[in-house]
């Protein structure tokens, strides 16, 4: 067994993050550890990296104790994690973000750059990857950056390497590349254990498979043995069910209309270029495009938190563009921000002042002071509706699990019955069965006639949920389609470019037959 680790405990104040963990990894094998968020997935994997020190329990490499204080430690017995988020720098090369804290030296003790350059060509070459050592980060593809922290733990001497949610914002093509890297890395005799939410990945890459919930091992299977609604319900607790159910599309009027639209990025770099569509009542508009196409200054744009460099958007026939976010928000407008840590709560609130942020000045909860009882209640009565799991109202968001706090993002926004809910990678990095939840209230929201925005870098909830598919692509929309009309590879190749030429600029045809969709 290359590695064990023994009754694993670890408590962050009252919450019991680990309790008496076991985990066994054979040498060569791909490992994949699922559960909901909040099971203790991560925190276990911290702990093996350095990141957090247990409280309890003990770790063995190759039968051997050890005691991984730092990430150092844990580089020094060849583990290396390649996170969700990207540890690189973007304005540093390629080779400069390989080497980067191991940088080789010349005879005066200068840094080698041509070393560096050397290392990472070869490393290249092995694991047969296009990446030129002297581009920069910030030019690469999501793809590209991955493979990048892939070559970095592999500089360092990584022979266990943990991957943490590796396919997040990978488009399909992007992914089968990450599996192909995976493949090889295992025939060379590395062990790769991997935390995903996908249980098809599970099913398609790992030998074995540990299923963790409410901090607790609950089940450790060969994955040939096991299905996927078996992980499933052995994470969450009870049957999962993987598709929605829709009623027919039937849409009504336009809600949203978005003319020509431009805008720049903080650098002032073009990032909309021309962007139309419409949304109506009673449609789920979705939007595809790996992560840094637009999306972002799109969303931004619309809730007001961006200007607009030329355009016009049109909420209900009446020119919004330019008004303040909570002018915005009076037209009955909501909105679920791709990062709910830095855009979607105040981490150091409570659950109950994050319920109502953005709602506070409204007479409910408001009278020149707030109203702390009014405040209380509401926020009693949307974690009993939305199944948010915490100890109390009073908890600090920063202290629930990520899943919890994107219900109760989902929750404040949902609750107010808007007509038009604007929704960013609205499922990132939850688990199942919050994803089922959170599918459920957007297809509510449509099956009541409203309108919805989903922009998502997940292809399969895209298809899933989506009425019409528009793809974005540096800016601009590359291809349209009504559901049903168009496959995952199809909207892959279109993520990254490929075939926009093949397709025109409205291809949902009619948009007063097909719905919403380019003008």
């Amino acid at each position: 067994m290359l590695l064990e680790m023994i009754d694993i405990t670890k408590r962050f104040g009252p919450v019991l993050a680990n309790d008496r963990v076991k985990l066994q990894v054979r040498q060569g094998e791909i490992h994949a550890i699922v559960g909901e968020n909040g099971a203790g997935k991560s925190t276990l994997m911290k702990i093996l990296y350095g990141l957090v020190r247990p409280d309890g329990g003990t770790i063995r490499l190759r039968s051997r104790e050890v005691r991984i204080s730092h990430p150092g430690v844990a580089t020094q017995l060849g583990i290396g994690m390649v996170h969700q988020h990207f540890m690189l720098i973007p304005r540093l090369t390629v080779a400069e973000n390989l080497v980067l804290g191991l940088e080789p030296h010349g005879r005066l003790g200068t840094f080698d750059i041509d070393a560096a350059q050397r290392a990472t060509g070869e490393l290249a070459t092995t694991l047969g990857f296009q990446v030129g050592h002297r581009d920069l980060v910030e030019d690469l593809s999501v793809g590209a950056r991955q493979r990048l922290e892939i070559m970095k733990v592999l500089y360092r001497g990584a022979e266990l390497i943990v991957l943490d949610e590796p396919t997040a914002v990978l488009t399909p093509q992007e992914a089968g590349e990450l599996f192909k890297t995976m493949r090889k890395l295992k025939e060379e005799g590395r062990t790769i254990i991997f935390i995903t939410h996908k249980l098809s990945e599970v099913m398609e890459l790992s030998h074995r498979v540990t299923v963790m919930r409410h901090g607790r091992v609950v089940g450790v299977m060969e994955t040939a043995q096991v299905t996927p609604d078996q992980l499933a319900e052995m994470m969450v607790g009870h049957p999962v069910l993987w598709e929605v159910d829709k009623s027919p599309f039937r849409p009504g009027p336009v809600v949203l209309e978005v003319r020509d639209l431009h805008a720049v990025d903080a650098r002032g770099a073009l990032r909309l270029q021309g962007v139309d569509f419409v949304v109506r009542a009673g449609e789920i508009l979705g939007i595809a495009g790996v992560q840094g196409n637009g999306q972002t200054e799109l969303v931004e744009v619309l809730n007001g938190l961006r200007p607009a460099t030329a355009g016009q958007v049109f909420l209900g026939g009446r020119q919004v563009l330019g008004e303040s976010p909570r002018q915005i928000r009076e037209e009955s407008v909501a909105h679920i921000p791709e990062d709910r840590q830095n855009r979607g709560l105040l981490l150091d609130f409570s659950l109950c002042e994050n319920a109502v942020l953005g709602l506070q000045h409204r007479s409910q909860f408001s009278r020149g002071w707030l109203r702390t009882r009014a405040i209380r209640e509401h926020a009693t009565q949307i974690v009993e509706q939305f199944d948010i799991r915490a100890p109390d109202v009073q908890v600090k968001a920063g202290n629930l699990s990520g899943g919890n706090q994107q219900k109760l993002i989902v929750a404040r926004e949902v609750q107010q019955d808007p007509r038009l809910l604007i929704a960013a990678q609205p499922t990132r990095g939850v688990d199942v069965g919050s994803v089922e939840f959170i599918h459920q209230q957007l297809v509510s929201l449509r099956s009541r006639g409203k309108a919805i925005l989903l922009v998502s870098a997940d292809l399969e909830e895209i298809l899933g949920l989506s009425d019409t598919i528009a793809v974005m692509f540096r800016g601009k929309i590359v291809g349209q389609f009504q559901a049903g009309q168009v496959d995952e590879r199809t909207l892959g190749l279109l993520m990254m470019g490929q075939g926009a030429e093949n397709f025109p600029s409205n291809g949902s045809g009619d948009p007063e037959v097909a719905g919403g969709g380019v003008r």
